[in-house]
């Protein structure tokens, strides 16, 4: 004989078996009270909400420590404030959040520092990108969205061939970009060949 509380805990969870066993109970308690009595350990079993199993957080994609030592030799560690060629303050691995002249940092802070902004632009990448990309992919394409910022990213020919699952024209995009107010930079050329190199390496 199948008894009631085995029906519950089986369909504990789906509602239109949930509504159901809301009727049973009304019928029960208003015909049946001395039934409902010796079933309480059924009843509190079906009453109790129902445990949805929480997503696994799997987190944000985090940058190798390839693509980390790439950005950290390019970017430089500065542990006081200087203006970068774009007039900006900045201060650590290229920090320029709420920096200001005379500030100055530890190295431990500098790691603390860039460990952040990466957060945001491992995020970044990892919205705008709608391809499978390797481990050393990803990390190429952190690095360059560290340094030229998202919207650059977005708005670029390297994303549109990517997203296009042209690995190879993108890849051919990344020297794109190198130049200053239209004059190439030595330091952006040699970046972009690091990155254009890490995301060949697949």
């Amino acid at each position: 004989m199948i008894k009631i509380r085995d029906v519950a805990r089986y369909y504990q969870g789906l509602p239109h078996q949930i509504q159901a066993l809301e009727l049973l109970d009304q019928e029960l308690w208003a015909n049946y009270p001395d039934l409902i009595d010796s079933n309480q350990d059924w009843v509190k079993t079906w009453r109790k909400p129902n445990p949805v199993a929480p997503k696994p957080d799997l987190g944000v994609r985090k940058i190798n420590q390839a693509g980390l030592d790439l950005i950290k030799e390019f970017e430089g560690l500065e542990l006081s404030a200087y203006l970068c060629p774009a007039g900006v303050w900045t201060i650590g691995y290229g920090h320029t959040g709420d920096v200001h002249p005379g500030d100055r940092i530890t190295a431990q802070e500098a790691e603390g520092l860039l460990r952040e902004d990466l957060d945001y632009f491992e995020r970044q990448v990892s919205r705008l990108v709608r391809v499978p990309v390797t481990d050393n992919q990803y990390a190429a394409l952190v690095s360059f969205c560290y340094n030229v910022g998202e919207g650059a990213l977005a708005d670029s020919t390297l994303l549109r061939l990517l997203n296009a699952s042209d690995y190879a024209g993108a890849l051919e995009q990344f020297m794109r970009w190198v130049n200053a107010n239209g004059v190439p930079l030595p330091g952006l050329v040699r970046r972009r060949q690091a990155e254009k190199a890490l995301f060949d390496r697949g």
